[in-house]
């Protein structure tokens, strides 16, 4: 699901880049819509990610006081 967006269709947009790298980027021949595409995408996994976290603290809390408690479960089975 992460390369997803890969086959999705395009869809123009208009985004606002400070000049300067927008010149360096042309300079160097980076494709700015193909970095774009790419920041854009880390940057809703990187959300996604934070809310799957946000979403699931309680049950993490949970664990961490079962643990606490009670140990890894199969703990006893561990060489290290």
């Amino acid at each position: 699901m992460e390369n997803a967006h890969i086959r999705a269709t395009k869809r123009a947009t208009n985004v606002s880049l400070d000049e300067s790298l927008l010149l360096e980027a042309k300079t160097l021949r980076i494709n700015v819509s193909q970095a774009a595409e790419a920041g854009v995408a880390r940057a809703v996994a990187e959300k996604r990610a934070e809310l799957w976290v946000a979403e699931n603290r309680k049950a993490f809390e949970c664990w961490n006081a079962y643990v606490e408690k009670n140990g890894l479960p199969l703990g006893k089975y561990r060489n290290f």
